[in-house]
């Protein structure tokens, strides 16, 4: 019955009420824009035309057109290489590559510790310009990750920008397993101190980092230092859980959105590490995620911060998959913390950030010791 209804009224618009009608009509005139004119393309256009292809770089520029740097449209290969990304068992070479390219190649956002691309020499903001020869101008993001990933124990050679030159590497793909939380425990005078390493909140990072934080609890560390440096976040419920941790009760995050209510995110009430004394290390690359979870900590005097302003991000995206493989990643709305206040610079501009108890920076492009080191002893100032 339903199913006539429906074709009834999508033959008979003017049955429909004014308002009702003025959608439906508007909504399937665009359909048809777009169907008529990519078909005209792949008829007539003096050349063969791969019209999905076309859709797919129409679709990323309608997002590109929003300004907004954290919004993007995944075509079905990009978004396979996206959910590697936050896959623990993935095969290729170990990097992560930013979702736009860059002039001349792809750019390397991040490499992944002890994997081959990491035994390379390949770093952050290198520019990888060509594969086994072939050159990555022009070329998509997901081509050119296409042509890095491969079956493990084949080998990819790389060109790199880099400092200045060009040079070529030779790395044998492999099967990773990428954890994202590790500890170590530290001795600071005499006092043991657990070192805990978060890079990113995957689906797996609360959990992996409870492991940890057990860990050195069970080597008898006296305190805790969580280092969220160049942590460039990821899913909202893991900043939840991975604060629940640490926080026995109260407010996390609270987000508001146009299309959602405003919610609050509470502590889970299963926290294993609730009053040791805590340091958290941040500095820019501090983001997302792992700014909702400094906060909190930072709100709830349940640790204290050491480094430099975070990046200051102040809305969240809701990845939303499409038909066909495709995904839409958009910003949704913005989040607070438990003193209320956003860390963005409106919208989605980058803001201040969080402001750090103790004020410590480290070149990122020749890291030392010292924001570790201040961290220990901050933290150890804290143990009675």
């Amino acid at each position: 019955m339903l199913l006539l209804v429906g074709l009834w009224f999508g033959g008979h618009p003017s049955w429909l009420p004014a308002p009702v009608r003025s959608a439906f009509v508007a909504q399937t005139a665009n359909e048809r824009l777009v169907q008529t004119t990519l078909g005209l393309i792949g008829r007539d256009y003096y050349r063969p035309v791969d019209t999905t292809r076309l859709l797919n770089v129409g679709l990323e520029q309608a997002v590109a057109s929003l300004h907004d740097p954290y919004s993007h449209y995944f075509p079905p290969a990009l978004y396979r290489s996206f959910q590697q990304e936050t896959n623990p068992q993935v095969s290729g070479i170990g990097v992560e590559v930013a979702v736009t390219p860059v002039d001349g190649g792809i750019e390397v956002e991040e490499v992944i510790q002890g994997s081959p691309a990491a035994h390379a020499g390949l770093r952050h903001g290198d520019i990888i310009t060509a594969v086994d020869g072939r050159s990555l101008a022009g070329e998509t993001v997901a081509a050119g990750s296409k042509l890095i990933t491969g079956r493990p124990g084949t080998v990819v050679t790389l060109t790199i920008r880099a400092r200045g030159g060009l040079h070529r590497v030779r790395i044998t793909r492999a099967q990773l397993n990428v954890p994202v939380a590790a500890s170590k425990l530290l001795d600071y005078h005499g006092e043991r101190i657990g070192y805990l390493l978060l890079t990113q909140f995957t689906p797996t990072a609360a959990a992996e980092l409870g492991v940890q934080v057990q860990r050195m609890l069970g080597e008898h560390a006296r305190a805790l230092i969580l280092d969220l440096r160049n942590n460039p976040g990821g899913l909202l419920a893991q900043a939840v859980a991975v604060a629940s941790l640490f926080i026995a009760h109260g407010t996390i995050v609270t987000t508001r959105g146009r299309s959602q209510p405003t919610q609050v995110y509470l502590a889970q009430g299963d926290a294993i590490a609730p009053t040791i004394p805590m340091v958290v290390l941040v500095d820019r690359g501090t983001a997302s995620s792992a700014e909702i979870v400094t906060a909190a900590l930072k709100d709830h005097h349940r640790a204290l911060v050491v480094g430099t302003h975070t990046y200051g991000k102040g809305v969240f995206q809701e990845l939303m998959p499409l038909p066909g493989g495709a995904a839409l990643d958009i910003t949704v709305g913005e989040f607070y913390t438990p003193d209320g206040q956003n860390l963005g610079g409106g919208g989605v501009k980058e803001g201040n950030g969080i402001t750090p108890n103790v004020y410590v920076y480290d070149n990122p492009n020749a890291p030392g010791k010292r924001a570790l080191t201040v961290a220990e002893r901050t933290v150890a100032a804290e143990i009675h």
